[in-house]
């Protein structure tokens, strides 16, 4: 959604933002015009659609939003909190418009403060505190872990909460990233050892 949210226009009516929208992602007007009465009935706004943006509630920006991203099957989509706006319907919604998009092979990459948003719809999760990464697992672990330290925080326990910190970063473990040349000098330097 980081392409979308870019491109729309709080003045302009959601029926032109989401032509904006889909065109910003690289579609042709051909295939924006027929996508756009699916992407209309999908955020539920037929009532709205022609009204400027800037008049829409912040639940149905999301819908619009969300609908414009997830028109068009993409090998990664990348949401941030747009799954915590809005009502129980959306979310429902949403959840299986994201499930089906992971059917078809495609990754999602979900931005959230929400431990039970990351619990319900990620399989990995990673937490930053502060800018720092100090956990990176199974989303149902580093949710729960997430989940303790924010209540922790919420009531006051700062030394609880700072120690559920410091115990997340003395487990983590900084990914090591090798780029594919140094894995191919890697894989020549062994070979080469090999024969000699």
């Amino acid at each position: 959604m980081l392409g979308v949210s870019a491109a729309l226009q709080r003045q302009m009516s959601g029926r032109d933002n989401t032509k904006l929208g889909l065109l910003a992602m690289g579609l042709q007007p051909d295939e924006v015009n027929e996508l756009i009465p699916s992407v209309i009935e999908w955020a539920d706004l037929e009532d709205a659609i022609d009204r400027p943006l800037k008049t829409y509630s912040s639940g149905m920006t999301a819908r619009l939003k969300f609908a414009i991203a997830t028109s068009v099957k993409r090998e990664i989509l990348l949401i941030d909190e747009a799954l915590s706006t809005g009502d129980s319907t959306f979310a429902a919604k949403a959840k299986e418009r994201m499930n089906d998009f992971l059917d078809t092979a495609g990754t999602v990459f979900l931005v959230s403060h929400g431990a039970t948003t990351i619990q319900e719809h990620c399989s990995r999760a990673i937490w930053l505190h502060e800018g720092e990464m100090i956990a990176d697992g199974p989303a149902q672990q580093v949710a729960k872990s997430y989940r303790v330290w924010g209540n922790r925080a919420a009531t006051g326990k700062d030394e609880e909460a700072d120690a559920i910190i410091e115990k997340m970063r003395s487990r983590f473990e900084e990914p090591k990233i090798i780029f594919d040349d140094e894995a191919e000098r890697a894989l020549n330097k062994g070979s080469a050892q090999k024969s000699k």
